[in-house]
């Protein structure tokens, strides 16, 4: 009886004793982000409206930031954290949410105290493809290296420091384990988390649509798909063709090649005026960069829920629209608008919303390697 009160007292205290933190354990994460076997169409050079590069060829990963499993699996961690903004209520992800493409439905999206952004937030399936490097709808950031870090320090995104961002990391033990996988030893910094986030961003690559199903069995995006209708046969002409040809809207002239992607910045017409908004030219004080804006990725672009840099428009079939019936003379207004107006009849409009909805890369939107490793 004594020794069982001895036992019995022992265990109270200690389980009254404060007990050392338990590991935290990782879930296992033997995903692929690195060594993608892209299609051979990725490789091919551009064809419709004005050619250009392949997609491959408009990879902007640097050579030194390659992508590598250890890397993108800890990015993908810090993309999805919301310890990391300054009262623990957002993440990268969410403003760039998976399902919506890596982007936001609402027009402007939420901060940490739910303040509006200044514009929408851009998706970022296949940010990858885009030769000139630069983020950001007015490319204020010259890599993506340097754009990962910029939303945490925004006074109304996530509300923190480089400083606070690395305390936020270091505080966390599950943190360590996946510094030194990625590289070589657990120390926090700024820079790591800019290359880690950098690696998990060029991973989010799409090439598993009816679209890329369709690619793979003809020798040309500009002949017809033997997996579309007719109507999507149809769409994808318009889309291609110049506004020259019978039917062209020259879409592909800004959207260009396998990733529908430009190699620029430009001006769409949405407005005669951006003075509230300058742009790229707010960035470099050029007359000839005023309104022009980045041309973003089409791919997954009919689950986004949100469209232009201002997310005025909630529909494509609105964005069609504007092509056809509303585009505004700005001074450096884009090819092929300046030149040529689009006739779209309502079959046209119709098709091409049609032929953008086969750029839905369902497999890519519901991948396990993309989502939230904390759920």
């Amino acid at each position: 009886m004594y020794r069982f009160f001895v036992l019995s007292c022992a265990a109270a205290l200690l389980a009254a004793c404060p007990q050392p933190p338990e590991e935290p354990e990782l879930p296992p994460d033997d995903f692929e982000y690195a060594d993608i076997e892209f299609p051979e169409h990725f490789d091919d050079a551009a064809t419709g409206g004005m050619g250009g590069s392949s997609a491959l060829d408009m990879d902007n990963t640097p050579d030194d930031n390659p992508v590598t499993n250890e890397g993108a699996r800890l990015g993908r961690h810090l993309f999805y954290d919301t310890n990391l903004s300054a009262n623990g209520t957002i993440a990268c992800a969410s403003c760039h949410v998976a399902e919506l493409g890596f982007a936001d439905d609402r027009a402007l999206s939420l901060g940490f105290e739910g303040g509006e952004t200044g514009r929408h937030s851009m998706g970022l399936t296949n940010a990858r493809f885009y030769a000139p490097g630069r983020f950001f709808w007015d490319q204020r950031a010259e890599t993506l290296e340097d754009q990962v870090l910029m939303p945490f320090q925004d006074p109304v995104e996530m509300g923190m420091t480089l400083e606070t961002l690395v305390a936020a990391v270091e505080e966390q033990d599950l943190y360590a384990p996946l510094f030194e996988a990625a590289f070589g030893d657990d120390e926090v910094t700024s820079e790591r988390i800019s290359l880690a986030l950098a690696q998990f961003v060029r991973s989010l690559v799409s090439f598993g649509s009816r679209y890329d199903e369709g690619r793979a069995q003809v020798s040309s995006a500009t002949v017809d798909f033997p997996n579309f209708t007719d109507e999507e046969n149809e769409g994808k002409a318009i889309f291609m063709n110049t506004p020259m040809a019978p039917n062209g809207a020259g879409c592909a002239v800004c959207h260009q090649g396998e990733t529908m992607s430009a190699a620029s910045a430009d001006n769409n017409g949405l407005d005669i005026d951006s003075s509230s908004d300058d742009g790229y030219g707010g960035v470099t004080g050029l007359a000839g960069d005023m309104g022009t804006f980045k041309v973003p990725s089409l791919r997954n672009i009919a689950v986004r829920g949100s469209f232009m840099h201002d997310g005025r428009f909630s529909t494509l079939r609105e964005v069609v629209d504007h092509y056809g019936d509303s585009v505004q003379p700005h001074p450096n207004l884009g090819m092929p608008l300046n030149v040529h107006s689009m006739d779209l009849s309502t079959s046209d409009r119709e098709a091409l919303v049609a032929f953008l909805e086969t750029l839905t890369d369902e497999a890519m939107l519901a991948d396990p390697k993309f989502a939230d490793p904390f759920e």
